[in-house]
């Protein structure tokens, strides 16, 4: 009864447009009437206020202030140019430089609605000059982008990380292959529909030296990825600390370029500001339901249904991700993170899951619903920069959200492309 009075408190709030964490903080009011009223003024501030009180989640302004910077040092540019002398003469040059583009920008930001708008403006034009559908341009932009929270850093991994005490070290490395897996399979859908289409290719490959110019320019942004991991896994630095340094580096190479003025820095900072705010106001909000559940004993009740699959890890997982990908559907994607990683955990270390595996499961089942209708915020963030009718892309972003879907059974099917790296390097 608690459970549906709390679902039904939350869906009418969002149905009525109020800010997310008003509709997460009503919803834990509720239940604590269910609970034990007086709990409201004591516990409700304690575990808001705990929810983010955890060392390991300052990386995530961190990260979070390093994309920005080095946005603003211009050196994603480099990155497009290298990606556009790589693959850009393959027929569907543009689709594929948008690809290979996300994935060099997953080591940048980790964010997926930022590299839709970064590469959606400056791509979507293009392929479309090219010869490719409007739609189908801004539906490889949104679905491409979804590399960026896979592959190192990733803020929805540091969360998991915090609420599962697991390695963050781990989990960046179990994100690599994944996450060009990811890249491959829209890679692969994109020659798919440019032969289809009858599009042709764009030259021959480029000379060595222009090659060799072109990486040696990238070289500062693709090193950025390499300080993140390298140094967690060595234990030389925590996450937290990686994201100083990470930012530290980006601002003395803008600074020495001249690329990064105090206009930019500023700039930087407050973008940085504002997302980590709205970022942390929903994880506090949603800490305080988190623990009521875990209070009324929830994940035990959960943990009983799923008792009868319980030796079929393939089953459990399988299920865990439909519930996930309906809540992505209707839910932010950091709330649904934070309420669903505490009940799903005690299920998959009763059936043998590996945690860091199970984190990259959770992870991308989360990311898929930044491009499912109707809270899909790159399919918004994919419409607007290419002038589309946002129910348009919702109608024909669904062979992108199958293409990462069945990256997503394949991860089930065969754990060893999350665990091989962390078993490796870890």
């Amino acid at each position: 009864m608690m459970t549906l009075a709390m679902f039904a408190v939350f869906l009418t709030h969002v149905l009525l447009g109020l800010p997310l964490f008003i509709a997460l903080l009503a919803t834990a009011a509720v239940g604590f009437l269910f609970v034990d009223p007086s709990m409201i003024p004591r516990m409700m501030p304690q575990q808001f206020f705990g929810g983010i009180n955890a060392f390991s989640l300052m990386a995530i302004p961190l990260f979070i202030l390093a994309g920005n910077l080095m946005n603003a040092s211009r050196l994603t540019d480099r990155l497009m140019a290298l990606a556009r002398l790589l693959v850009g003469h393959l027929r569907g040059g543009m689709g594929h430089v948008n690809v290979v583009s996300s994935v060099f920008f997953a080591g940048v930001n980790g964010s997926a609605v930022a590299d839709t708008s970064a590469l959606g403006s400056l791509l979507v034009p293009p392929m479309h000059k090219e010869g490719y559908s409007t739609a189908f341009a801004a539906g490889l932009t949104a679905g491409s982008s979804l590399i960026g929270p896979i592959i190192p850093p990733s803020i929805f991994m540091i969360l998991y990380a915090s609420l599962t005490n697991t390695s963050v070290g781990d989990l960046f490395l179990a994100g690599v292959i994944p996450g060009l897996l990811l890249g491959a399979a829209f890679m692969a859908m994109n020659a798919w529909y440019a032969r289809r289409r009858g599009l042709e290719k764009r030259g021959g490959w480029p000379g060595g030296a222009e090659l060799a110019r072109a990486s040696l320019g990238a070289l500062p942004a693709l090193i950025a990825p390499f300080i993140i991991v390298a140094g967690i896994v060595m234990g030389l630095v925590t996450p937290t600390e990686s994201g100083a340094l990470t930012a530290l580096y980006v601002a003395l190479y803008g600074l020495a370029m001249g690329n990064l003025g105090p206009r930019d820095f500023w700039r930087a900072i407050v973008d940085t500001t504002r997302l980590t705010a709205a970022i942390f106001i929903i994880m506090a909000a949603s800490a305080t339901v988190s623990w009521l559940l875990s209070y009324a004993q929830v994940p035990s009740q959960f943990v009983d249904l799923l008792t009868p699959y319980i030796d079929q890890p393939v089953v459990i997982l399988l299920l865990l991700s439909a519930i996930t990908f309906i809540t992505g559907m209707f839910m932010e994607e950091v709330s649904a993170l934070m309420l669903l990683t505490p009940i799903f955990a005690p299920v998959a270390m009763m059936a043998g899951i590996d945690p860091v595996h199970l984190g990259i499961i959770i992870t991308l089942n989360i990311t898929i619903a930044l491009i499912t209708p109707p809270m899909g915020a790159c399919v918004f963030v994919a419409a607007a920069v290419s002038r589309l009718e946002i129910t348009a892309l919702f109608r024909t972003i669904w062979p992108f959200v199958v293409t990462a879907l069945l990256v997503l059974a394949a991860l089930i099917l065969f754990p060893s492309l999350t665990l091989w790296l962390p078993t490796i390097l870890g």
